[in-house]
């Protein structure tokens, strides 16, 4: 029989229990904890902490404290991205996220889904799907993606937009369900929409 972290790590349901996933959750609050209060001016610190983290932390980039997250390994984020104040990135199954990207702040990631049925959700059954975004995305301050996502390069997500189903590449999309209201590529679809830090 498999343990509740092999199921998590196959993407099957599972219950969030166990000493290798309370391990797991208490590593990660303590390396939280050393981002989230290392002195402002020891940015050193904050990145070694960051590193031991995250599965993957490329070169030149930048996140701001406080950052939150499940578990750390599960996150993998390219060279010269950003990550701005207050981020939660849920992460039971992989987050990747490119290079050069842009998340403003109090932004959320959400891989974990739960049961739509009461009896299972009532005995704590929970599951999650990947969320991946693309080189040189923008995600404006308050957007919300949901677990299974993929976001296409160079799109820009609108301030407080919740994304529910994959955008393509080179749009900007607004509103909740997110949408494309217009091409980056297509001038002539200019469209009022302010993403926003």
């Amino acid at each position: 029989m498999r343990s509740m972290k092999e199921r998590m790590l196959a993407g099957e349901p599972y219950l969030a229990e166990g000493p290798e996933i309370l391990a797991d959750l208490q590593r990660a609050a303590r390396l939280m904890e050393r981002v989230n209060t290392s002195p402002a001016d020891d940015s050193d610190a904050r990145l070694a902490a960051l590193r031991e983290l995250l599965g993957e932390l490329g070169d030149d980039t930048w996140i701001r404290p406080p950052f939150y997250c499940d578990y750390g390994y599960h996150i993998r984020i390219g060279p010269r991205s950003f990550v701005n104040f207050n981020a939660v990135f849920l992460d039971v199954a992989p987050i990747t996220i490119g290079a050069d990207v842009q998340v403003g702040p109090n932004v959320q990631l959400l891989t974990p889904t739960h049961p739509v049925d009461p009896e299972q959700r009532r005995a704590k059954w929970e599951a999650a799907r990947p969320i991946t975004i693309a080189d040189n995305v923008w995600l404006g301050g308050g957007a919300i993606v949901l677990a299974g996502v993929t976001i296409g390069e160079n799109t820009v997500v609108g301030a407080g937009a919740v994304v529910t189903k994959d955008l393509p590449a080179n749009v900007v999309a607004v509103g909740n369900p997110a949408r494309p209201v217009r091409r980056l590529d297509d001038p002539a679809s200019d469209h009022p929409a302010s993403p926003s830090d």
